[in-house]
């Protein structure tokens, strides 16, 4: 017998829901093409988004300014899949660098550049279905961020490439997340319109503040309920997945901005930034109304963990007693009717469980990516104890839920949580 993390009650453990469970994996990626972002672009904005050289390395320059926070845009060498694996488990006995424990790079697998070999490998690994995000679009909007106009003008291009070249909707098992830029509500509606009317299942929103004609704020205050009214009547469920955290100016003053590529941040860079993007994004959306004005929304945080979690639940309880008045509904009970959580597979699905509920936990691999597993049933030798009828929960049917899917697990009794 072990303690259950999903049902939080002594079950033995069940290796046929290991092996069998229909997973749904909620945290994959694609790896765009060179053209990506330019294919679809406007002619106005060619020279806004460039591939230079810089030595022997290709970056990516945005209205003129190099970023580096991805080594290679053009994905045409890659670490491999969990090549980092050693120092998210904790276990960097030798005090490697993420580049040091990566090793030789790898041409880019065949199933991160479409989707028919996608599906291939979703096969080979025992996937049934899986969401399917962009990588490109993390630095997208925050290298053009002061620029709202051409902001909304690539992440539409990059949408037109999606759409073109992954569809939104491959066979119903890859759901790749078309990109929704919030600096202006206008603009955020129309893309919307336009993604639902080319099969979109699911929408990536960066958690983070937008700039747009009022400058600097969030995207949650009620100027942006057009653009959620809209949303929510349409019934798409929208993903904040992390991105290039938008906090890099204040960590710039605690220390030189040597580099802001992921692999080379500094201990201190780490920590600070952390997860404090996602805390602040679904806070906004609570405490600025929006999931009490649209309380059918479905917001799903992906690629942030969940040790944020214990944190902004206290700070909401002792805000709910400070400020009543400002809180129409228990803030507590928004979360867990609106949020779902996809911790990362490292972190501890209890955590999440005991916090947000049995289901609002969805697996992710983050699949390929160095810092992800490089086999999503690989998640097995971190879990703890699962019990059967959980271990369909964690590994699909929240997700599906999540996506307004038809689960896969026929036991009725998975319709409510445990006694």
């Amino acid at each position: 017998m072990t303690q259950s993390v999903l049902g939080a009650i002594d079950v033995p453990d069940n290796s046929d829901a290991r092996a069998n469970a229909p997973v749904f994996d909620a945290d994959t990626h694609m790896y765009e093409t060179a053209e990506a972002l330019t294919k679809f672009l406007p002619e106005k904005y060619r020279t806004a988004v460039q591939y230079v050289q810089v030595g022997r390395h290709t970056r990516i320059a945005i209205n003129g300014v190099i970023t580096d926070f991805i080594p290679n845009p053009t994905f045409d060498r890659v670490a491999a899949p969990g090549a980092h694996e050693k120092f998210f488990a904790g276990e960097n006995t030798e005090g490697l660098t993420l580049r040091e424990m990566q090793g030789k790079a790898i041409d880019a697998p065949a199933a991160t550049r479409n989707p028919e070999d996608r599906v291939a490998e979703l096969d080979r690994q025992g996937v049934r279905e899986c969401l399917n995000y962009p990588t490109l679009a993390s630095l997208v909007e925050h290298s053009s961020a002061e620029d709202p106009e051409l902001t909304l003008a690539i992440i539409h291009a990059l949408n037109q490439w999606m759409l073109e070249h992954w569809q939104f909707a491959y066979q119903d098992r890859v759901f790749s997340t078309p990109v929704i830029n919030c600096s202006e509500v206008d603009g955020a509606r129309r893309e919307l319109e336009y993604i639902l009317e080319n099969g979109a299942k699911v929408a990536l929103i960066k958690p983070a503040p937008v700039k747009g004609v009022h400058g600097w704020r969030s995207p949650a205050l009620p100027e942006f309920d057009p653009f959620w009214a809209d949303v929510e009547s349409s019934g798409l469920p929208i993903v904040l997945h992390a991105s290039q955290p938008p906090l890099d100016e204040y960590v710039n003053k605690w220390e030189p901005p040597n580099t802001k590529n992921f692999m080379a941040m500094s201990s201190f860079r780490w920590l600070v930034l952390g997860h404090r993007e996602i805390s602040d994004m679904i806070g906004s959306l609570i405490c600025h109304g929006t999931l009490t004005r649209f309380p059918k929304l479905r917001i799903a945080s992906v690629e942030n963990g969940s040790s944020w979690i214990h944190p902004l639940f206290h700070d909401l309880h002792d805000l709910t007693k400070k400020m009543p008045q400002n809180f129409p509904e228990d803030p507590l009970d928004v979360f867990r009717r609106n949020i779902w959580v996809s911790p990362f597979w490292e972190g501890s699905v209890a955590d999440v469980v005991d916090t947000v509920g049995w289901d609002k936990v969805m697996f992710g691999s983050d699949y390929p990516h160095p810092e992800g597993l490089p086999e999503p049933k690989g998640y097995w030798k971190y879990a703890e104890g699962m019990d059967n009828r959980r271990t369909w929960d964690f590994v699909g049917d929240n997700a599906r839920r999540f996506m307004g899917l038809p689960i896969a697990n026929s036991d009725p009794a998975a319709a409510a949580p445990p006694a």
